[in-house]
């Protein structure tokens, strides 16, 4: 009899199994995936560690959640800046000094502000209806057109004008040559990948790979005397309520034998509506990579549905009505704990997931 059955073997699947093992807990982590790690899972192609599941950048601003993870990795000084392709033409991000320069040729921070200003009041929107209005009356047409549009509309399937508004609530304008995306005190990519923190996580743990929970369910939960599940809430509940919604990613993975630096520069979004990826991704500069061949990600967005990975909830007002009767269920529960993007159904990023697992474990185990 084990203590927990763990479903799933991500980030909060391992946070969760390496802390109820410190405390003497006995834990079977599961997995339908033929790795750990989840979507955070590292390969090793041609001596260079790739994202299977598409750039994975560490940052945090909490220095509790930066020293946990350095117990398991070392972390490199991996900064996040990615550059946009509009058709062949460049531009840094995020929105920043040198975006508007290369837009306009501005040198300085008020040239930068009046000329979205003068935009803005242009188009004269006073009550955004949508995504497209939304985000032109934040921060003008120019850096919509070319920046915004073609992008989010790959990303979400649909319209600009179609989506609601509040899929964008704010935008983030600085208006310093500042190009590090995040603004948080801690970032970096753990040298060797991410599968040295989770097999570190998970040593000393039972693991079993390649077993999906729906089909041996009643073996399973009878193995443990509590389940903590880290897959899709709706998919426990047999859909009650409804299916919940994802976007859903492919990814397109090419090896350049014979080109040593594809890019130049770890990621490279393409913000125009023709091209059919979002982004391309070359693995070896995350880590400063000298290897003399390189390998490609292409990133290409699509909808969702049965035998895809769920990545991103479309948090909606309808998928969230739904979302909240499988919560209320969750609730009444005492011998499961639902955990992870999939578990409460809400985009996290990687030190949010941590966050989450230790404070369940907390409240499970105690300090």
């Amino acid at each position: 009899m084990y203590d927990y059955l763990i479903v799933g073997a991500g980030l909060f699947g391992a946070v969760f199994a390496y802390e109820a093992r410190q405390r003497g807990k006995r834990c079977l982590v599961i997995d339908k995936r033929e790795h750990t790690g989840g979507n955070v899972h590292t390969e090793h192609i041609e001596g260079i560690h790739v994202h299977k599941y598409g750039a994975h950048i560490f940052h945090t601003n909490s220095k509790l959640i930066w020293d946990y993870v350095h117990q398991f990795a070392e972390f490199n000084r991996y900064t996040n800046a990615p550059l946009a392709n509009y058709r062949g033409e460049l531009y840094n991000l995020p929105f920043n000094m040198n975006t508007f320069h290369q837009l306009w040729g501005v040198v300085r921070p008020e040239e930068a502000k009046q000329r979205i200003e003068e935009q803005r009041q242009a188009a004269g929107i006073k009550d955004p209806q949508n995504v497209e209005e939304q985000a032109i009356s934040l921060v003008g047409t120019d850096i919509y057109e070319k920046l915004i549009k073609g992008y989010t509309e790959k990303q979400w399937g649909r319209s600009a004008r179609d989506l609601p508004a509040f899929i964008i609530k704010r935008l983030p304008v600085r208006f310093t040559y500042d190009n590090n995306y995040f603004n948080d005190q801690y970032q970096g990519i753990p040298k060797g990948g991410y599968n040295v923190i989770v097999d570190k996580m998970l040593e000393g743990t039972e693991v079993r790979l390649q077993v999906d929970f729906f089909e041996q369910r009643e073996e399973l939960v009878k193995s443990a005397k509590k389940v903590v599940f880290t897959g899709m809430i709706d998919q426990y509940y047999d859909y009650r309520y409804g299916v919940l919604e994802y976007r859903s990613l492919q990814f397109e993975t090419k090896v350049l034998s014979q080109t040593d630096n594809y890019q130049g520069n770890a990621v490279v979004n393409y913000t125009d509506r023709e091209t059919p990826y979002t982004r391309v991704i070359e693995h070896k500069h995350f880590e400063f990579g000298t290897q003399a061949g390189t390998v490609i990600t292409e990133e290409y967005p699509t909808e969702w549905k049965p035998g895809l990975e769920p990545y991103y909830p479309i948090n909606d007002e309808k998928n969230n009505e739904i979302y909240k009767q499988y919560k209320a269920l969750a609730d009444q529960e005492s011998d499961v704990i639902f955990g992870g993007r999939l578990g409460g159904y809400k985009y996290y990023d990687m030190h949010q997931v941590i966050a989450e697992a230790l404070t369940a474990v907390e409240r499970e185990l105690g300090k």
